[in-house]
C-alpha cells in the first residue's frame, strides 16, 4: 500500500478540499440551522463525478478507486457532515450493490443515472423492530405472475424524502428454515404507486440529510427489478456494509479533523492569563492526542480502501475496524474540541457544538460500534 497519492487521488483531494472551503463551509451552519435538504449542493457534487466515485465510465461514474472515495468523502465531510453522509448513500449503498449484483439491464437502466448524479437513491434496509437484527425483516414481497405485491415498511432512511430509487429489502420466503435465505433484494421506482413517505425524523445532528419511514402498501415490481435472485437479499446486504463502513468512516474522519482544526485555530487566539491557551501543556496535551487519533483514523481507512480496492477478502473487517475506531474517535476529538473552546464551545456561535452532534450517530448507523467489535472478535477468534 502506498502512503503517498497518485496524481488521480490528489487531485480528487484538491477537488473536494476547494469544493468544501467555497461552497461547503460557509452554509454548513445554515443548513444545520433549517435542517434543509442541500438540494443545489447535491446536485454540483453530481456534475462534479462525486455521486459515483469508483463506478466504471462505461455507468456513468468517475471510474476512480475506492482510496479516491475515502479522500473524497473525508474532504466533503470535513466542510458539512449532512452532505457527507447524502454522497456516502448514494455511493455506498446504492451504487456500489447495483454495479456488484444488478444485471447489465439494470445497470443501464438504473446505475448510470444515479453514479452520474441525474438521479438519487436510498437504501431501505432498517424497520422499527429490525436494525441490527436485520433477518428479523417484517416487509414481505409476494410473487403474483410477472410482478411482486411489496408490503411494510421501513424506518431511519436517509435520503429517502429526495430518493429516485430504493433498494428495498423483503421477506420472499417466510418458511422458518430459511432465515436469511428468505429475504431478497429488489430495486424500488420510489415514484410507484403504494410508496409514500412517513415520519421525517428531527434528528440530533447532521440535520441536513433526511432520515424517514418509507410505507410500501400493495407495491407492484416487476421481476426484472429483482436483485441478483429470491433469496439474495441478506448477502446483498451485508456485501454492501461492509463497503458502507469505509464510506462513514471517512465521514466521522471528516467530522475530527474539522473539531481539530478549528480548535487549534481558536486556541492560538484565545488569550488568558496574558498568553495564548495554546501555550498551556494541557492544551498541547489534548491537541496532540486529538490530532494522533485523527491520523490513525485516516491510515485505517486508507488501508481499507485500498483493500477492498484490491478485492482483498479481508477488507471487511479493516473496515469494520476503520469505522469503529474513526467514529469512537470522532466522538473523543469533538468533545475535546468542545473542552478547547470552553463555554463558547457549548454555544451555536462556533462549530463545535455542531461537529459535536454530528459525530454521535457514527457510531450508530450502518453497524453500531458494539456491532463492529462483533465483526472484529470473530475474524479474531476465526484465525
Amino acid at each position: 500500500m502506498r502512503f503517498t497519492l497518485s496524481e488521480e487521488q490528489q487531485m480528487i483531494q484538491d477537488m473536494t478540499r476547494k469544493f468544501a472551503k467555497e461552497k461547503l463551509i460557509p452554509v454548513a451552519a445554515e443548513i444545520d440551522k433549517k435542517g434543509e435538504f442541500p438540494t443545489e449542493i447535491i446536485k454540483e457534487l453530481g456534475e462534479l463525478g462525486l455521486l459515483g466515485v469508483y463506478v466504471p465510465a462505461e455507468y456513468g461514474g468517475s471510474d476512480m478507486d475506492v482510496v479516491s472515495y475515502a479522500i473524497a468523502m473525508e474532504e466533503i465531510s470535513r466542510g458539512c457532515a449532512s452532505t457527507g453522509v447524502i454522497m456516502s448513500v448514494n455511493n455506498s449503498l446504492v451504487c456500489d450493490p447495483l454495479l456488484k449484483f444488478a444485471n447489465e439491464e439494470q445497470k443501464n437502466k438504473y446505475l448510470k443515472p444515479l453514479a452520474s448524479g441525474e438521479k438519487l437513491g436510498c437504501f431501505a434496509l432498517t424497520e422499527p423492530n429490525a436494525g441490527t437484527d436485520a433477518i428479523a425483516q417484517k416487509t414481505t414481497a409476494v410473487k403474483e405472475g410477472e410482478y411482486y405485491t411489496i408490503n411494510g415498511s421501513k424506518n431511519f432512511i436517509t435520503n429517502a424524502p429526495q430518493a429516485d430509487y430504493a433498494i428495498v429489502f423483503a421477506v420472499t420466503d417466510k418458511t422458518p428454515v430459511k432465515k436469511s435465505r428468505g429475504i431478497s433484494a429488489f430495486i424500488v421506482d420510489m415514484k410507484t404507486e403504494g410508496v409514500s413517505i412517513g415520519k421525517i425524523e428531527n434528528k440530533l445532528g447532521i440535520k441536513g440529510a433526511s432520515s424517514a419511514s418509507i410505507i410500501f402498501d400493495d407495491v407492484k415490481v416487476h421481476e426484472s427489478d429483482l436483485l441478483a435472485q429470491e433469496g439474495m437479499g441478506f448477502k446483498i446486504a451485508m456485501a454492501t456494509l461492509d463497503g458502507g463502513r469505509i464510506g462513514i468512516a471517512a465521514q466521522a474522519l471528516g467530522i475530527s479533523r474539522a473539531a481539530l482544526e478549528e480548535a487549534a485555530d481558536y486556541s492560538k487566539e484565545r488569550k488568558q492569563f496574558g498568553q495564548s491557551i495554546a501555550s498551556f501543556q494541557a492544551i498541547q496535551f489534548m491537541l496532540a492526542d486529538m490530532a494522533t487519533r485523527v491520523e490513525a483514523s485516516r491510515l485505517l481507512i486508507r488501508e481499507s480502501a485500498y483493500l477492498k480496492d484490491q478485492k482483498d477478502p479481508h477488507f471487511g473487517t479493516i473496515s469494520a475496524m476503520a469505522k469503529l475506531y474513526a467514529a469512537e474517535t470522532s466522538g473523543f476529538v469533538t468533545s475535546k474540541a468542545i473542552q478547547i473552546f470552553g463555554g463558547y464551545g457549548y454555544t451555536k456561535d462556533y462549530p463545535a457544538e455542531r461537529h459535536f452532534r454530528d459525530a454521535r450517530i457514527t457510531e450508530i448507523y450502518e453497524g453500531t460500534s458494539e456491532v463492529q467489535r462483533m465483526v472484529i472478535s470473530r475474524a479474531v477468534l476465526r484465525d
